[in-house]
């Protein structure tokens, strides 16, 4: 298991001996405690690398947050700095926890700010300094700077390090790959493994075809440029940066021997950008047969780069589930996208898959720059056609850092409406402009009365593109018997009738000698 620590810093003396890390809810997820989050677990391992105590605080699913932060804060006096990671929907949970920060701790508490938000935020800055448009994320970061202390853009694990460099700038932009802090391959081999023990591990419940299964991730990065998806702007989430395929294996063989799991689900964004899979893939099938066991994964793939050759040493690895982006069954709107992957070889993918027997999992979308009733239509007819084993159908969410979001501008006499146009075609999408600290924009939400739209085309209203999205939801696990997903319930803090410092388990794992 790589322990290699992080690159020294001039600053030592200034390092904290403790730190906690703090993991947000997501109460727009369907259930909370399916996937840990491995970034800031990551980051968390590369702390304990140099000899931080860290504690992470694991919020999700958590209804009243605060509470906890509010306890922990008043009891563990020995803890200053406080790191939270944060999506974009995760933004307004991510800002009560830093406003009960500063109620228990005021300006004693150090208060940082990492991940996809940030990232994004300060990609976008970046993109509209080129072209002249930064009205939005100027003022999303003025906000946060406001909040925060110590902002962190892009890879954490090593530059989670200069946030307590005295001299260091409020925000760190690791964001480049220029910077000594952007992760190279070689880097990424280096660091440890996610600090998963620092977490409750069986509190995350998640199965392969009835195995139970933890998430890891073989490589970083997705090259292409689909106009709804965050991070085509920034380097962290565009430039492709992979793992051995051994280190890959070893991070797998760990969680067997650690967590007695035989499942996988590998969490990257295409598999088969990397042109090492098919060797992957091998050494994976190869090691079970050493080991004697017999894993079961699932995974992301690219459709128009999916072959015979990768379907078939899928499935002798163990897959028996693939998750594709399709994303819209019309030619239109793959083209307004910018997909780069035609209906016909969509169609192709699930006919590799079918013949392979894996399984598909097809990522829908909709309210895309001209999307229509009949657009709408062609996905409906489309998902019949192909007959995915499963389906996602959300409506499209423009966040920071996606070209939906950066490119868009204000539109005249309309308070708070922008609109994208995708130039090739001049398919336009309009949007609301969003507060993000205070609205969780629902990407995925109960499908009875959860979902939200703050995007319109010129055909379709916010409330049809509602009402379309769970017409077809409804017809097309109707039809193909896909039954719905159920909803999770979230959980309670439960204080201990006044004896500060007894978190539960799930939320904060300590020795015994500390509870």
């Amino acid at each position: 298991m790589p322990t290699a620590p992080s690159p020294q810093t001039s600053f030592r003396e200034s390092l904290p001996e403790k730190v906690c890390i703090i993991i947000p809810p997501s109460p727009f997820l369907l259930d909370e405690r399916v996937f840990m989050p491995l970034g800031p677990l990551k980051v968390a391992a590369s702390l304990e690398a140099r000899g931080i105590v860290v504690d992470v605080l694991d919020l999700s699913g958590i209804r009243n947050y605060s509470e906890v932060i509010l306890e922990y804060a008043q009891t563990r006096l020995d803890v200053t700095w406080f790191g939270i990671t944060a999506t974009s929907p995760q933004l307004p949970a991510t800002i009560k926890i830093a406003e009960a920060l500063r109620s228990a701790r005021g300006d004693t508490a150090k208060l940082i700010l990492g991940g996809p938000h940030i990232t994004l935020v300060n990609a976008a800055l970046k993109t509209g300094m080129k072209a002249g448009k930064t009205l939005r994320a100027e003022r999303a970061l003025s906000h946060l700077c406001g909040i925060f202390d110590k902002l962190v853009a892009g890879d954490g694990e090593d530059a989670v390090f200069q946030v307590f460099d005295p001299a260091s700038p409020q925000l760190i932009d690791a964001d480049d790959p220029k910077s000594k802090l952007f992760l190279t391959d070689q880097r990424l081999d280096e660091l440890p493994f996610p600090a998963r023990h620092l977490v409750d591990v069986n509190s995350y419940h998640y199965s392969v075809d009835g195995v139970r299964a933890l998430s890891l991730i073989a490589q970083l990065g997705c090259p292409f440029a689909c106009g709804f998806c965050g991070g085509r702007s920034s380097a962290m989430l565009r430039k492709i940066r992979k793992r051995t395929s051994q280190s890959v294996v070893d991070e797998m063989v760990h969680l067997h021997t650690t967590y007695g799991v035989n499942g996988f689900m590998l969490y990257d964004d295409e598999l088969n950008v990397n042109p090492q899979m098919l060797e992957l893939m091998e050494l994976i099938a190869t090691t079970q047969q050493k080991l004697g066991v017999e894993w079961r994964l699932r995974g992301f793939i690219k459709s128009q780069l999916f072959n015979e050759d990768q379907a078939r040493t899928m499935y002798q690895a163990g897959f028996r589930w693939i998750l594709v982006g399709f994303e819209s069954g019309s030619e239109d709107i793959l083209q307004a996208i910018n997909k780069k992957a035609t209906r016909d070889e969509n169609t192709r993918c699930m006919e590799i898959a079918h013949r392979h027997n894996l399984k598909v999992k097809a990522l829908m979308s909709m309210g895309h720059p001209g999307e229509t009733l009949e657009s709408i239509r062609a996905s409906r007819d489309w998902l019949i056609q192909v007959k995915p084993a499963d389906f996602d159908m959300a409506i499209i969410t423009p966040y920071p850092g996606t070209p939906y979001y950066d490119q868009a501008v204000p539109v005249p006499g309309q308070d708070n409406v922008w609109v994208y146009t995708y130039e090739k075609t001049g398919a336009r999408l309009y949007q609301d402009d969003v507060d993000f600290a205070k609205e969780a924009q629902y990407y995925k939400g109960d499908p009875n009365g959860g979902y939200h739209s703050h995007v319109f085309t010129d055909t379709l209203s916010r409330e049809d593109l509602v009402r379309e999205r769970g017409n077809l939801e409804k017809e097309v696990r109707a039809i193909l018997g896909i039954p719905f997903n159920p909803s999770a319930a979230s959980t309670v803090f439960e204080h201990s009738m006044g004896q500060r410092g007894q978190f539960p388990q799930n939320i904060l794992k300590l020795p015994v000698d500390a509870r």
